[in-house]
Order: structure tokens, then C-alpha cells, then sequence
């Protein structure tokens, strides 16, 4: 069982910056496939950006895309989340999880799936001021 940290969220004016770190332990963090979701209060938790195990394919919901960057460091059994220009609507609880669905190629499984996920972290909060 992956044992999912996240850190680095805060509070930031809208068009600033945040890194996101989702750091694991309790497993070979690199053959796994990773997501970070979102919640906001009153929302259901969305998909925002996952990376393939090799960290070669990445993908985004269109809300993030261009503005978000995920990226992992194997080696540090860490993966990571760039938001750049931050907007009040990306207020939420951030989430990590791993995927073996993913990890090991299911063809049924889907990077935007949270039901795909079966480990996951306690979040980090990020909050964006207008």
C-alpha cells in the first residue's frame, strides 16, 4: 500500500504561484500512475492533472491546461504540481493518488477517473484570493 502526502498549498493572490509536492512512501513510487484531483466546499472532487508512471505522458482538465504542470521525480518519490496563474475558482482541497488500474495498462481505466485511484492523500488546502 502507497502511503500519499501532499504539501505546498497556501494562500495566494489571484496570478500568483503555488508548487504543489505529493510526496510517497510504502512503495516503488515510479511504477505508479498518478492524479491530483480537487475539491472545493459543495463541489464533487474533480480531476485535474496525472502523470503516467514514466512521467512521458501527461494530461489536464481544459480549465488547467497551459496553466498547470505536473511533473515526478522517481529518484525523490515525488510528484509535483506547478499552478501558475492561480484563479478563485481554483480554490480547493488538492488531492494525490496512485493508480495500479492505470499503472498496469487496464484498458477500461481512465486518468480522469477517480474511481480508477485507490490510494490517496489527506489533501492540501489552496487558496486563491481575488
Amino acid at each position: 500500500q502507497v502511503q500519499l502526502v501532499e504539501s505546498g498549498g497556501g494562500l495566494v493572490q489571484a496570478g500568483g504561484s503555488l508548487r504543489l509536492s505529493c510526496a510517497a512512501s510504502g512503495h516503488t513510487f515510479g511504477s505508479k500512475a498518478t492524479g491530483w484531483f480537487r475539491q472545493a466546499p459543495g463541489n464533487e472532487r474533480e480531476y485535474v492533472a496525472a502523470i503516467s508512471r514514466s512521467g512521458d505522458n501527461t494530461y489536464y482538465t481544459d480549465s488547467v491546461q497551459g496553466r498547470f504542470a505536473i511533473s515526478r521525480d522517481n529518484a525523490k518519490n515525488t510528484v509535483y504540481l506547478q499552478m501558475d496563474r492561480l484563479r478563485p475558482e481554483d480554490t480547493a482541497v488538492y488531492y494525490c493518488a496512485t493508480s495500479d488500474k492505470l499503472s498496469y495498462g487496464w484498458n477500461s481505466a481512465r486518468y480522469n477517473n477517480a474511481m480508477d485511484y485507490d490510494s490517496w492523500g489527506r489533501g492540501t488546502q489552496v487558496t486563491v484570493s481575488s
